[in-house]
């Protein structure tokens, strides 16, 4: 089955939305840092929110039902938050009497699942790998390869040994 793309990605956004978690999945993800800052929003209004920055992700607008649920996991101090895991899902509520997409926070964290990672990524990062700027460690912790990605991994590390 290939994977639909939702209105929303040809945006842009400069936030993650419940758009970027696929149908019926969860995002696992870790907190790098939170931080009050002013937002612009889609018609130009700005607000100022809670940001919380994601590892490898883009950052997510913080309201007040995912900040309660980051506290009883982690605790009321966003410092204590930094490097922590969250998962993340997309679900919906009510908002000016309108049913509209969010994300929310699971009150307890699922197993972090490595991403598939598409032909021309797994050739920069081997060309990283060879180069030394990358390591096979990293490649295979932050992305799910496929047996042949693995097989050309391992050629591609044994032409170069």
């Amino acid at each position: 089955m290939s994977e639909k793309t939702h209105w929303k990605k040809l945006i842009n956004p400069d936030y993650i939305g419940a758009y970027a978690i696929p149908e019926g999945e969860d995002l696992t993800v870790k907190i790098d840092y939170v931080q009050v800052e002013e937002v612009t929003g889609s018609q130009g209004k700005k607000d100022v929110c809670s940001v919380m920055h994601l590892v490898g992700e883009k950052p997510m607008i913080l309201n007040v039902t995912n900040s309660k649920s980051i506290a009883k996991l982690y605790g009321p101090y966003i410092e204590d938050w930094r490097g922590q895991l969250v998962t993340l899902y997309a679900s919906t509520t009510r908002l000016a009497g309108e049913t509209v997409e969010c994300l929310r926070i699971r009150p307890q964290v699922a197993e972090r699942k490595p991403k598939p990672i598409n032909d021309t990524r797994f050739t920069a990062a081997i060309a990283s790998i060879i180069a030394g700027t990358y390591t096979t460690e990293k490649l295979r912790h932050a992305f799910a390869l496929t047996e042949e990605q693995e097989a050309k991994l391992v050629q591609a590390l044994a032409e170069h040994a």
